[in-house]
């Protein structure tokens, strides 16, 4: 290449369409740089530098307090740093701390070649620590700080938005989920009733992170602690304050047909001397950065046997839940003419062919929809796996506009029958959703 040439070449490297042509640059191709691209949060420079540090964290030579130390520095880093800053850190965990892959290939050999022989216990055990990724211990680190199970929860929360655009954001991610899993295993999880006299930073959570029927005022709040009703949440010890999730109870003579009486805030409580119906009528989980971890299983398990020996005479557990997939699936699946007359839902006479139609096929769609095995709608999915059945659906049981926007004002009660649990669970493994006789007959 003449000298001319080459200099017309650098020239329109510099020029912006050039430059946009050339699309971004990969995280190891910005290490090895020695200029930074405009939309670039870091230079390559300070790249370098936050990876040195990242590494200087999970030194071997360094102390557990020594890494801890360099760890809140990182975490005092991370607080003051600007977004695009902190996505550049996490792709410099998720993608520089990674196992080392010839001796996974190695070790994978080892064991494959040890299966069936004296050796293949020893052999696996030489895999499983091969495939373990120095990200683990980094993660580990921060953990070790008072406040770090805290920064890495909000981290992965604020990561979550970027997952689908960014692949490579995955692996730090799912090693998050992991960790997770095993620190907020409910094992390590402590179960406690909210109530009124609560502190009021706590009381003041349930109103920020109540995700099913939005709590409208202090008055609202202290109904849904009243003396007819229950809250529960779990708590980690190292998020002390803070629930991970929480369940509203009313405790009531029947199965509820209807959210308005029980957010009723000038209603009578109930007289807990008859009641025999336990209605969980909201859950909410709190954290994003969980997502996940399960807890609703054994929290459901918990407050069961929490009530049970508080009040004895109760027979029967059971939601009042929404079906928030329902309109959403009905405008892909449903007849146009349809459609349109549900549009109005609340104004269709009681024995309407509209009317019919539409309960029809709401018990359709939690009766018989799957996909991948699992129910379709997502609330329908979590009290099925958790045994309960699908008992009864309710006609303009939320009329808020939320209820109305999701399901055309219609709710469904899952049935937690304590002796057939496992048996639904089967049925649900087999494919079959388990319903109560009152869904089946409403198939049209």
């Amino acid at each position: 290449m003449t000298p001319p040439d080459w200099l017309a070449q650098g020239v329109s490297m510099l020029r912006p369409a050039a430059k946009a042509r050339l699309g971004p640059r990969s995280t190891q191709e910005r290490l090895k740089a020695t200029l930074r691209h405009e939309e670039e949060a870091m230079s390559p420079r300070l790249l370098r530098q936050s990876l040195k540090d990242l590494k200087a964290i999970v030194d071997p030579m360094v102390s557990e307090v020594e890494g801890g130390r360099r760890a809140q520095a990182m975490m005092d880093w991370y607080a003051a740093a600007s977004p695009p800053q902190r996505r550049d850190l996490w792709l410099l965990m998720s993608e520089r701390f990674v196992a080392d892959p010839q001796h996974v290939k190695k070790a994978q050999a080892q064991f494959a070649a040890a299966v069936g022989t004296p050796d293949e216990a020893a052999a696996e055990v030489l895999y499983r620590r091969a495939t373990v990724s120095p990200r683990r211990r980094l993660l580990q680190r921060f953990s070790a700080n008072p406040d770090g199970v805290r920064f890495m929860v909000d981290l992965r929360a604020e990561m979550q938005p970027h997952l689908k655009a960014d692949k490579r954001l995955l692996a730090l991610d799912v090693e998050m989920e992991y960790m997770f899993s095993t620190w907020f295993d409910v094992g390590f999880l402590d179960l406690r009733r909210i109530t009124w006299d609560s502190p009021a930073s706590l009381v003041e959570k349930l109103i920020k992170y109540e995700a099913v029927h939005d709590i409208r005022s202090w008055a609202d709040v202290k109904n849904r602690l009243d003396s007819d009703r229950r809250c529960y949440g779990f708590f980690h010890p190292r998020l002390p304050g803070e629930p991970l999730i929480f369940v509203e109870v009313a405790l009531m003579n029947e199965i509820a047909a209807s959210i308005t009486p029980l957010l009723d805030e000038a209603a009578a409580p109930a007289d807990l001397a008859r009641a025999t119906t336990a209605i969980f009528y909201s859950i909410s989980n709190t954290q994003t950065g969980l997502k996940g971890v399960s807890f609703g299983d054994s929290l459901i398990k918990r407050v069961v046997e929490s009530l049970k020996q508080e009040f004895p005479h109760l027979r029967h557990f059971a939601t009042l839940s929404p079906i928030p997939g329902l309109r959403a699936w009905l405008s892909k699946n449903a007849p146009p003419e349809l459609l349109k007359a549900w549009e109005h839902a609340d104004e269709l006479p009681e024995a309407s062919p509209e009317r019919r139609a539409l309960l029809g096929w709401a018990a359709r769609y939690l009766g018989m929809e799957l996909h991948d095995g699992k129910p379709l709608d997502p609330v329908a999915r979590f009290h099925l796996g958790n045994g309960a059945r699908v008992e009864r659906l309710n006609w303009a049981a939320d009329p808020s506009a939320k209820g109305i926007r999701q399901s055309h004002g219609l709710m469904v009660n899952y049935l937690y029958d304590l002796k057939r649990l496992d048996k639904n669970r089967a049925l649900l493994a087999q494919g079959k959703i388990p319903i109560a006789s009152a869904i089946k007959d409403l198939y049209l």
